[in-house]
């Protein structure tokens, strides 16, 4: 049993645009109540605290990288959109239910285990950690592992929405984890302080409901297409069987990831109070671009590349690649260059004042500079990945993740002696150009030629307009008194006709170059305009 007809290439590209603008903004609206959230946060909390915090927090929330985002892309949707395409809608229902009823027991498992084994699980991440941070860090970790059980969830019924071609419901839920954490910290810490308890409690179960809600959120467009959490299903289902045997290269590459989040946090935690927070402020900043464009672009076109790849559509699938490549560095490159520009302002502005000081601002300004120079790599990377995962291929990823590896550990280690805390940074982003150069030239070896001259002489027009935009923001900027005055209405109002005239510089030097992605954009915006015209 197949889908409807299949539409052509141009017409699927606009259709994943539209997509990834719905995912975008979905994504927009979570890290905007994001960095709300490090900012109170921030204001609110000691860099010691926020240290056992952050630490507490990337265990589980590496390993929901794995049974999360890299399950879901990996192994879920694809099989689920094999199933629905060969067989129809209410196959691809049973199979969700087994996978329910394969990955439930292992992800209460894994939670239950990395709430008994917690100590040793923070001895591997941050063995530098002084007594006080290492025995608060341990705690936390305990109250915040069942996350991993509940993003687990999540994942699986993101899938399920996303085999469906439904982002709605999907890309605003992850939004709730950051309510829920500004929620507890603005309204549970002053009880808490009323009641003589460690306000940490505050930040875990800001965790846990924040899990909660993204699944329940989730509910309801989940049962409006036919599924549910008691679908029925079979564990011996040749599709969940599939899915099982994709999942397993994604668990070495898991390994390979931890192994490198295990290094940067080792790294980190010898550096003495502070470091862990200032990288941590400094990745949520470039997590915008990576995520909001980036993620949402992937996320809308892998059902799109794997209908393609499912029916034989080699020229068609390849074609739709290099859109989503295109509209991707069509924001991460000038991404890149305004980070690094904006570095001080952007960090002086968010975080600078209550509990973060002046060094604060002025270390995590430090890292995000080197760390801005690989967005565009790693953007790339993560509109690289689905196109694997349409072809069922989740091996290459643990050879790019090894390399990848290899060059962030050699390269922190080298530098680490003259750049501190930001040597991290700028490992992690030529190790993002290393995985991006593996990755392309393993597709190369599975589809043949990819057709990426084209998209290499628009990037290079896109990075022009990026670097006249990057003169004007560095203009405008340069010279502020950005750490003793940032929140002034001088300086707000500065920051944002900055951006402004920055954004506008860039698309205007693209359609000046013939940047193709630059004439859609703005013809989408004008046509969104005229709509609200009465």
């Amino acid at each position: 049993m197949t889908s409807e007809a299949t539409p052509a290439p141009e017409q699927e590209s606009s259709a994943v645009a539209r997509r990834a603008g719905l995912v975008g903004l979905g994504i927009l609206v979570s890290r905007f109540l994001g960095a709300l959230r490090d900012v109170v946060i921030a204001a609110t909390f000691a860099v010691g605290l926020t240290d056992a915090f952050f630490m507490a927090f990337t265990i589980p929330n590496a390993l929901r990288v794995l049974f999360g985002e890299g399950a879901a892309s990996g192994a879920f949707v694809p099989v689920l959109t094999e199933a629905r395409e060969k067989e129809g809608n209410e196959r691809a229902v049973t199979v969700f239910g087994g996978l329910l009823r394969m990955m439930v027991p292992v992800l209460l498992l894994v939670t239950l285990l990395g709430i008994a084994f917690a100590g040793p699980l923070v001895l591997a991440y941050a063995s530098g950690f002084d007594s006080e941070r290492f025995e608060l860090t341990v705690k936390m970790t305990r109250w915040v592992f069942p996350y991993i059980l509940l993003m687990g969830v999540s994942a699986l019924v993101t899938a399920a929405l996303h085999s469906r071609k439904s982002f709605t419901a999907p890309a605003l839920s992850p939004a709730l984890l950051n309510v829920a954490l500004v929620l507890a910290c603005l309204l549970a810490l002053p009880v808490l302080t009323r009641l003589g308890q460690p306000t940490w409690y505050a930040l875990a179960g800001g965790v846990l409901v924040g899990g909660v809600l993204q699944v329940a959120a989730q509910w309801p467009a989940l049962r409006r297409l036919g599924f549910a959490l008691l679908t029925p299903g079979s564990l011996r289902d040749p599709y969940v069987a599939k899915a099982m045997r994709l999942l397993l290269p994604l668990l070495l590459s898991l390994g390979v990831y931890q192994l490198n989040l295990i290094f940067s946090r080792q790294f980190a935690s010898h550096l003495g109070r502070g470091p862990v927070s200032w990288l941590w402020y400094a990745q949520r900043l470039v997590e915008i671009p990576q995520g909001m464009f980036a993620l949402a672009i992937a996320s809308a076109a892998l059902p799109s590349l794997s209908e393609s790849v499912a029916r034989g559509e080699r020229e068609a699938g390849l074609e739709l690649f290099r859109a989503t490549l295109r509209m991707t560095l069509f924001v991460a490159i000038p991404s890149t260059v305004a980070l690094a520009v904006l570095a001080l302002p952007l960090v002086a502005l968010l975080f600078g004042h209550g509990a973060f000081s002046v060094t604060d601002v002025q270390e995590t300004a430090y890292a995000l500079i080197f760390l801005a120079a690989g967005v565009w790599a790693i953007a790339a990377v993560r509109t690289v990945v689905p196109m694997f995962h349409a072809y069922n291929d989740t091996k290459a990823q643990v050879v790019a993740s090894l390399m990848n590896l290899v060059v962030f550990a050699t390269a922190s280690w080298l530098l680490m002696g003259a750049l501190r805390h930001a040597a991290l940074t700028l490992a992690t982003s030529l190790a993002g150009v290393v995985q991006l150069a593996v990755l392309l030239t393993l597709l190369r070896r599975r589809t043949g030629s990819l057709g990426l001259a084209r998209v290499l002489g628009v990037s290079l027009r896109m990075l022009a307009a990026s670097a006249v935009m990057g003169g004007v923001l560095f203009a405008l900027t340069f010279s502020r008194p950005w750490l003793t005055d940032a929140v002034a209405p001088a300086q707000l109002a500065l920051l944002t006709l900055a951006l402004v005239l920055g954004g506008l510089s860039y698309l205007g030097v693209a359609h000046m170059l013939g940047v193709e992605e630059a004439s859609t954009f703005t013809r989408g915006v004008l046509r969104r305009l005229q709509r609200r015209r009465p």
